[in-house]
């Protein structure tokens, strides 16, 4: 991964308002330990990322959107590979955070996505 290197977000239905992601879609769960779960764009198109989410791992998706490993350095959200659970995984890790940082860094996180559009989206 470089700065370049975009990180594919799968964005569940329920965090899509008239098209475009909720703030939440990018934001951590405290069951997710504070961390972000994408795919790294370097190893994995976004239509085979949606691919291997809602087929391999049966999980709901609405479609990819993406924000960069530099977006999130700015950030000071850390991006680290995580390939246990598959080669392409990696994690933008939020665990510094706290939850009113986390909040406006998702918030932050999400114009950007939106700014790039959707890069792949499930068919009607």
């Amino acid at each position: 991964m470089n700065d370049q290197t975009l990180l594919l977000r799968q964005i569940h239905p329920g965090f899509v308002q008239d098209g475009r992601p909720s703030s939440q879609a990018f934001r951590p769960t405290p069951k997710d330990e504070q961390k972000l779960s994408v795919y790294d764009g370097d190893q994995i198109t976004p239509a085979n990322a949606f691919e291997h989410y809602t087929q391999a791992l049966k999980l709901e998706s609405s479609g990819v959107m993406a924000v960069s490993v530099e977006e999130c350095k700015k950030l000071e959200l850390p991006v680290t590979p995580d390939p246990k659970p598959f080669p392409e995984h990696a994690l933008i890790d939020f665990s510094s955070c706290s939850k009113s940082a986390a909040e406006k860094k998702a918030k932050l996180l999400k114009s950007k996505a939106i700014v790039r559009g959707w890069l792949y989206r499930r068919e009607s």
